[in-house]
């Protein structure tokens, strides 16, 4: 008799449900994780709301972690029942692309995201795993699997934001949007050497969680243009780094402005609506700023993951203030609706599943 399980899916555009499913098998060279805990992402009511087209009996969900539950016959070096986490990106790495050093782009553009996107995703009891050695991280006896699950997207993702934008030791930052990713966009450039990281954000309790993360400075744009009092905060030159962790025109644009000369904006929000992202033309310095554009979509990997719990083993990064909310996986169709609302002060819902 097929095994069978429970999973959160897109019916279509607008329309979830939990159904039941076949448990996946694993082809020779991937894994079959049996789910413990997982979160909702902003981006999966993207996908919901049609950003990506329509979907069908698509299983949603792409930060998730677990215990190993079956193999594939050429797998070697990981066990049944091992604690295991696995980044939202799941590349190949054998690919073009891959090879290129652009894993999160596999096989064409943001052809590393595969999680519900183009195979089921993982808000289910069991997920498929592709290429498990390259993707798979064990998960350290001592990090809990509610901290560990921040590894799989916000902190990789927020973490990139930094990277990208090429922050000198001391440097400015400014993050407009201090949600999930922007909170650990905050974390990232200060583990970068930030000296200044400026916070943009009119939620209360997220210019908490800013001020908390380690931003100096927090400005609120629902009391006017926030690009002035950055320019102040920094003496009239713009920050080095503005990092746009929103997904918006409006916030993009503020990053070209807010960025010195021969500053970075970093973007890492997910702009889900419209066919274009303007540039300010005068604010570019009419294409000759220097300004760099930097884009990027959430590192995967095996070894980016087994940094990221590094950092969550060492205690130098607890994401776990971003939990706002607590469901056990027969209530993920309350958590989703409060997360596409947002909802009750919702930030991250952490989903936990039984023992199976």
């Amino acid at each position: 008799m097929t095994e069978t399980m429970r999973a959160f899916v897109m019916d279509g555009i607008g329309h979830v449900s939990v159904r039941t499913k076949p448990v996946p098998e694993p082809g020779p060279n991937d894994a079959i994780v049996r789910t413990t805990h997982a979160l909702i992402c902003t981006s999966d009511s993207h996908t919901v709301r049609g950003a990506i087209g329509p979907r069908t009996n698509l299983t949603l969900g792409h930060e998730s972690v677990g215990v190993v539950h079956r193999l594939g016959s050429s797998v070697e070096g990981l066990r049944v029942g091992q604690r295991v986490a696995v980044n939202a990106i799941t590349p190949c790495y054998h690919c073009t692309n891959c090879l290129r050093g652009f894993p999160s782009q596999c096989s064409g553009m943001l052809g590393g995201w595969k999680f519900a996107n183009v195979k089921d995703g993982t808000l289910a009891e069991y997920f498929h795993v592709n290429d498990a050695v390259a993707n798979l991280a064990p998960i350290p006896d001592d990090v809990p699997d509610e901290r560990a699950v921040y590894a799989c997207d916000m902190m990789s993702t927020g973490f990139m934001a930094a990277e990208n934008g090429d922050i000198p030791i001391g440097g400015t930052v400014a993050v407009f949007g201090a949600g999930p990713v922007g909170l650990m966009a905050i974390a990232g450039a200060l583990l970068r050497g930030a000296g200044l990281v400026i916070a943009v954000e009119t939620v209360p309790r997220r210019q908490e969680l800013a001020r908390q993360f380690g931003a100096g400075a927090v400005v609120d744009f629902a009391a006017g243009d926030p690009v002035p009092e950055i320019l102040r905060l920094t003496g009239g030159e713009g920050v080095d780094a503005a990092i746009e962790a929103l997904g918006a025109e409006a916030t993009f644009i503020n990053c070209v402005r807010a960025a010195r000369p021969g500053g970075t904006i970093s973007n890492v929000g997910y702009h889900g609506e419209g066919d274009y992202v303007r540039i300010p033309r005068l604010d570019w310095g009419v294409g000759m700023s220097d300004k760099t554009i930097r884009t990027g979509l959430c590192p995967g990997g095996r070894v980016r993951m087994g940094r990221l719990l590094r950092l969550l083993q060492s205690g130098q990064v607890d994401p776990t203030p971003m939990t706002t909310h607590r469901f056990d996986f027969g209530e993920v169709e309350v958590a989703f609706d409060l997360m596409d609302r947002k909802a009750d002060g919702i930030l991250k819902p952490l989903i936990r599943f039984g023992p199976g």
